[in-house]
Order: structure tokens, then sequence, then C-alpha cells
């Protein structure tokens, strides 16, 4: 069974986003990088929200993008290889390949999914995380704490959750920046 791995960078304080919706600060060095991409390369499939899909579509459409270094083609290689699941109520249609659009995010339908597919899911955004993580379907989160304060913005955990964690890994790269990787009890207890 798969597991689902919320995987988010995040301000020291908490946020994904500043209170002016920007999130320029995330822009990672060499070393974390590579190691990102290392670490969703095996992650077949990716659950977003609207929002974090439009985001994240510039490794397909932009291709300047993938031709700015090798490490950027690698990552823009891997995104585009991973199937996408974009769960959206306002968006019309996706332009990117491999992906589907979901209307509404469907608990059962994701542990279904858990069940079905060989390799982990990795889900991005917050606002799609916390129906995920509201729902008992969250198994890890990988966060990558920023060393940075924002003050405000979009919370990277969801609020009016209780969530037990063991810390599985830990580093720290050149820039400061620091993984985490947690497992939650839910994940522990299956």
């Amino acid at each position: 069974m798969a597991n689902l791995i919320y995987v988010a960078n995040t301000s020291l304080d908490g946020y994904t986003e500043d209170p002016d919706g920007k999130f320029d600060w995330t822009e990672p060095g060499e070393e974390y990088f590579r190691f990102i991409t290392d670490l969703v390369r095996p992650m077949r499939t990716h659950l977003y929200g609207r929002r974090m899909y439009e985001t994240m579509m510039v490794w397909e459409t932009d291709l300047n993008l993938a031709a700015e270094s090798p490490l950027m083609r690698d990552f823009a290689e891997t995104w585009k290889a991973a199937h996408k699941i974009v769960f959206s109520k306002t968006l019309e249609t996706v332009s990117t390949r491999n992906t589907q659009l979901e209307r509404s995010f469907d608990p059962g339908a994701i542990r279904q999914l858990k069940q079905t597919v060989q390799e982990d899911i990795l889900i991005g955004g917050p606002e799609l995380a916390a129906h995920a993580f509201r729902s008992g379907l969250i198994d890890e989160c990988h966060l990558f704490i920023i060393p940075i304060i924002v003050g405000g913005g979009k919370q990277a955990l969801p609020g009016n959750v209780r969530l037990a964690l063991e810390l599985v890994d830990e580093r720290r790269f050149d820039n400061g920046v620091v993984f985490l990787r947690y497992r939650t009890n839910q994940a522990r207890a299956a």
C-alpha cells in the first residue's frame, strides 16, 4: 500500500506563503533542489489543489525554465512524468499531460488510490492537504523549514487537527534550510 506524503516548504513560523501571497523566499539552493528532486522522483502520482497545480505547471508549460540548468531540467522531467490529479471546482481544463481534473476531494477514492498504486503519492498544497489530514489519510509529512519569519499568510499545516508525529529523518542544507520527515500515528498503526 502506498503512503500519502505531504511535501511543503514552510517558513520558520509555519507559512507556505506570506501575507501578500508570495513565496519567493522558498527559492531552493542547488543542494536542496537536487535533494527535493530525488525525494519526489519515486512519487509517481501527485495530488494538487488548483493553486498549487497552477504554480507547478510551469515545469511543463515554460520550456525556458527547464533549459536554465541540468538540475531544473531534471526536476521538470520528473514532474512531467508523474500522474497528476488536480482537485478544483473552478478550473475548466488542465493544460499539462498526465493530468486529470476532479471536482471534489473524495477520501474514499484516495484510500482506494493508496491501495492500488505501488509508489508513494505526493500531496501538495496546504488547503488540499488539510482535507487529507482531517480524513486521516496523511502517512508522512516532509517539511522543508526555510530560515525566515514571514509573520502570517497561508498556514502550512491545518488548524483544528491533533496528530502525533514520529521524527524519521532530518537534514540540514548549506543554505540553512532544514528538512524534517515525520511519520504520522495513523501510518504507524497501519
